[in-house]
């Protein structure tokens, strides 16, 4: 499955699960939040725009360094959960790459984590441009491919567990996709009539409860969740098993994890 179909798949994996991404995925999306602002140039004043705000974590961000801020996501129950965590914050709900938003209305628009997840990358940089004015800059991040260890750690269990990916994941057609690297990034948002881009990789170690960890793919979120979804109970509790076994070689002796991981950062001006 394609196109159309890996945007809606996209969306599925999201509803109603703002709780299981806090518990999950929400800490670690959280780490590059000030770099992501400070290479779009975020500062008192500014009017920004932070698509895929998810529960608000940039928002926060944003409205703390005394920003004006529009929050933008697909899924009401993170809008719901941004609306606590950053009540000075407008929501709008939307989806990429068609933002209800006049064109170069913000200083800056940012996008935490959010390419990854749209079946038109190009169209949804080319969307954070237009919102834009000239001058002004826009920032995401991009989980990066090969994957670090944290984000290798679901497939290794799936796989130890004798479960095969299956071969209808929705994917994005090969004309849309793109390198997940430094340069593959910049080539995106180049050809997005970008201007000045640049390129770094973020790495740090995530230190996670394991329980809080395998909450994510237990309530299905990502790929790796509805892999996980679609088994009985009984292969679920092995996927369990392997993943407790594999995790244990990053627990400290209060059984944290810390699994190093990395991502990408990319950030250009609107001409």
């Amino acid at each position: 499955m394609i196109d159309v179909d890996f945007d809606a798949h996209e969306r599925s994996r999201w509803a109603g699960r703002a709780e299981a991404y806090r518990r999950s995925f929400g800490r670690l999306c959280a780490y590059p939040a000030e770099a992501l602002l400070d290479a779009a140039a975020v500062r008192s004043g500014r009017r920004v725009i932070d698509v895929g705000t998810g529960p608000g974590t940039v928002a926060a961000a944003a409205l703390a360094r005394c920003s004006a801020v529009v929050a933008v996501d697909a899924e009401s129950s993170m809008l719901d959960a941004a609306r606590r965590t950053a009540p000075g914050a407008a929501l709008a709900r939307a989806v990429l790459p068609r933002l209800p938003l006049r064109s170069g209305g913000a200083d800056a628009a940012v996008a935490n984590f959010v390419l990854n997840h749209v079946g038109d990358p190009a169209a949804a940089a080319a969307e954070l441009r237009r919102v834009v004015r000239p001058g002004g800059r826009v920032a995401v991040t991009l989980w990066p491919s090969p994957h670090p260890p944290l984000q290798r750690l679901w497939g290794e269990a799936i796989a130890a567990a004798g479960v095969p990916t299956p071969d209808d994941l929705p994917r994005l057609a090969p004309e849309r996709d793109f390198p997940r690297t430094e340069a593959g990034l910049a080539g995106l948002l180049t050809a997005a009539g970008l201007a000045d881009v640049r390129c770094a990789t973020l790495t740090w170690v995530h230190h996670a409860d394991p329980t809080d960890w395998w909450a994510g793919p237990a309530a299905g979120i990502g790929s790796a969740g509805l892999i996980v979804q679609r088994q009985p109970p009984v292969v679920r509790e092995r996927i369990r098993r392997e993943y407790d076994r594999l995790s244990a070689a990053y627990r400290d002796a209060d059984g944290t994890l810390r699994l190093p991981t990395a991502a990408l950062l990319g950030s250009a001006r609107v001409d």
